[in-house]
């Protein structure tokens, strides 16, 4: 999922409660988010609103639709929003279920600002590093397709460590043949090393 980092993280308030809902929009708004608030989880699913990176704010009982079932529904369709629990009505087994099942943590009403701000700003920051990392690895599949199959066979080996002349062994070529594959193929990944390519080989699944 790609995204614009030069916005503000924006952070999601879901909660029944319009007086709660105002507090923290005033508290986040002045901590460099940018916030917007919905009174359900319906409304929040209507709004689409899963593109910028940040993090949810959601109460656990709601009307219709309760904070437990719309985070089995975000983790359905693959929503990566961090999301963090408050409640006023909650238990620990319901805490260590939402923690199973992904939130990123389980506070009880009323919290205390500093604590939901440090808990706020960890989330969002692990969002924002995820999405980075996915829009490097999606960038760099994307570079990969430029490769002509004689630049993906070389560029390969490199990144498992071969020398140019083993290389250039495997293959029955100069090894001049492989270091114009090799340049060729750093070009168009916008790569300047073997190591810099085994990394984001590993973490993209080698699509090679």
């Amino acid at each position: 999922m790609l995204d614009d980092f030069n916005y503000k993280p924006l952070i999601r308030v879901i909660d029944d409660d319009d007086s709660v809902r105002r507090s923290w929009a005033f508290l986040l708004s002045g901590e460099s988010y940018d916030v917007v608030t919905f009174a359900d989880a319906n409304s929040f699913l209507a709004s689409s609103d899963f593109r910028r990176y940040g993090a949810i704010l959601l109460d656990v009982r709601m009307p219709n639709m309760s904070g437990l079932e719309l985070q089995n529904k975000l983790k359905a369709m693959g929503c990566d929003l961090p999301i963090i629990f408050i409640s006023g009505h909650g238990d620990i087994d319901m805490a260590v279920n939402t923690l199973k099942n992904g939130a990123v943590d389980f506070l009880q009403k009323p919290v205390n600002d500093t604590r939901l701000l440090e808990v706020i700003d960890a989330a969002v920051a692990r969002n924002k590093a995820a999405r980075r990392d996915q829009a490097e690895v999606a960038g760099f599949k994307a570079r990969l397709e430029q490769l002509t199959q004689r630049e993906r066979e070389v560029i390969r080996m490199v990144a498992q460590g071969y020398s140019n002349k083993e290389v250039a062994a495997e293959f029955g070529i100069s090894e001049k043949t492989v270091q114009v594959h090799r340049g060729s193929a750093y070009r168009k990944l916008d790569l300047h090393n073997a190591a810099e390519i085994a990394r984001l080989l590993l973490r993209s699944g080698d699509p090679l």
